[in-house]
């Protein structure tokens, strides 16, 4: 990349997790190993929360924020910006290939979430969106009993478009909620 950007006479600016940054606090225990990707989604999350305050005149809620790739991250905010942690789990082609690696003679093709699936392939496929829908549920339930209000909830990536339909809150789907982020950190002064 970085060859390519000479080229065009062009220096990169690599994003790396902070402390702080943004209006962001992160309470990770070594922030700087927070996932860059990470990072930037809770940021944009942060801002876009921050901007339907302006928009309601509500107060700030908490938010649970999560990003659906090859891995999944369910993290938690405080109504201030403050990361508080989260989960990593797998994304759906990670456990379907993971069935098909450890079960003898299961062939992983693709199939549809179902709320009854009677088939190999939508069972697979509903069997994932299901781990990945509890597990994001149950943030949010912990994060409602904690701080006492519903938190607004983001989902972004790849296969949020697939996972969205069977979480049983109401949510946002972002399509570019890195980008977000990148661009506030881009904006924010040097901390």
């Amino acid at each position: 990349v970085e060859e390519q950007l000479e080229i065009w006479r062009l220096k990169p600016q690599w994003v790396s997790s902070q402390a702080q940054a943004a209006g962001v606090i992160n309470r990770y225990e070594h922030p700087s190993r927070l996932g860059a990707d990470r990072w930037a989604a809770i940021v944009g999350a942060r801002h876009r929360v921050l901007a339907h305050v302006r928009a309601s005149g509500q107060e700030p809620r908490p938010a649970v924020v999560v990003m659906v790739g090859t891995a999944v991250t369910v993290d938690a905010i405080d109504a201030q910006g403050r990361f508080l942690g989260g989960l990593i789990l797998p994304g759906f082609g990670l456990m379907l290939k993971a069935l098909e690696l450890g079960t003898a003679g299961l062939k992983v093709p693709s199939g549809e979430v179902r709320d009854f699936p009677r088939n190999t392939s939508d069972a697979l496929m509903s069997g994932g969106a299901e781990a990945i829908a509890g597990a994001v549920e149950r943030m949010v339930a912990r994060m409602a009993r904690q701080f006492g209000s519903q938190p607004h909830l983001l989902m972004s990536g790849g296969a949020a478009p697939k996972l969205a339909p069977s979480i049983e809150q109401p949510l946002e789907v972002v399509e570019h909620l890195i980008f977000e982020g990148l661009l506030q950190l881009a904006l924010a002064p040097e901390q």
